[in-house]
């Protein structure tokens, strides 16, 4: 049993078109045994992308998040002040705290993005 942050892109596939993801990565999501987890920050960043239009995604998230078994992952202080705290090899807010979160609480993240490797994070490619 593992415990897995996904990255807003792998929650959006996963719902909609799950064929784009890895092998690896349907296999983490699809296992019962995982303990899964879908940040807040994804979700904000998920709200912006749809106010500027550029996203549509479920207005039931949470709900659909739950059917899942993907549980949401709060923002706390010591999530924030480990964000702030990294080096800057990204500027990108939201995975920054993606980054920070999978450290203050030993997770490893679902991601195709690459950045997550400079950071020392166990990363499971999407």
């Amino acid at each position: 049993m593992g415990r897995y942050l996904l990255d807003t892109h792998v929650v959006l596939w996963w719902l909609g078109e799950p064929e784009r993801l890895s092998p690896a990565a349907r296999e983490v999501i699809a296992d019962g045994r995982n303990e899964l987890f879908f940040s807040a920050a994804s979700a904000w960043e998920m709200a912006v992308k749809r106010a500027l239009g550029r996203l549509s995604f479920p207005g039931n998230l949470e709900q659909v998040l739950r059917r899942q078994r993907i549980a949401v992952l709060l923002i706390a202080l010591p999530h924030a002040l480990a964000a702030g705290d990294l080096a800057a090899h990204h500027a990108d807010p939201f995975d920054r705290m993606l980054v920070a979160q999978a450290g203050v609480e030993g997770l490893e993240v679902v991601t195709r993005d690459a950045v997550f490797d400079s950071y020392g994070v166990g990363v499971v490619r999407a």
